[in-house]
């Protein structure tokens, strides 16, 4: 099972995540059975999300989210990262549209998506132990 994380794009270069398996194991196990794949990225305030090529339901769910996190979205098969305030927020903080199961954290600052843009492709795979900085 992966660990970690790396998450491409042509305007973000590498960024890598931590995976959570203490929150979410069964979202972690059914993300890494399922490395690599690669989406269109949708923008929604400031959280993108691309439906990926997984399909289960809520593992502790929760709506109100933190900067940095990354999550799976159960109704639209999607990942989602967190990255400010989203449409549904009532403050700074992000909320998703739904609830969605947490499974990871971006490893540095997750400001860099601002600069994805909608239909921007993103690729995921498992991170090497010596590409991790």
């Amino acid at each position: 099972m992966a660990k970690r994380i790396s998450i491409k794009s042509r305007a973000i270069g590498e960024v890598f995540a931590e995976l959570r398996g203490d929150i979410n194991p069964k979202t972690v196990r059914a993300i890494s059975d399922n490395l690599p794949f690669a989406g269109t990225a949708n923008r929604w305030g400031d959280e993108i999300y691309f439906e990926i090529p997984v399909s289960m339901g809520e593992e502790n769910a929760i709506q109100d989210v933190a900067i940095g996190d990354v999550a799976y979205w159960p109704p639209g098969r999607a990942m989602c990262i967190f990255f400010g305030r989203t449409p549904s927020s009532t403050d700074d903080r992000p909320r998703a549209y739904s609830p969605v199961n947490v499974f990871g954290r971006i490893i540095g600052d997750a400001a860099v998506f601002k600069k994805v843009n909608d239909r921007e492709k993103i690729h995921v795979e498992k991170a090497q132990q010596a590409e991790i900085r």
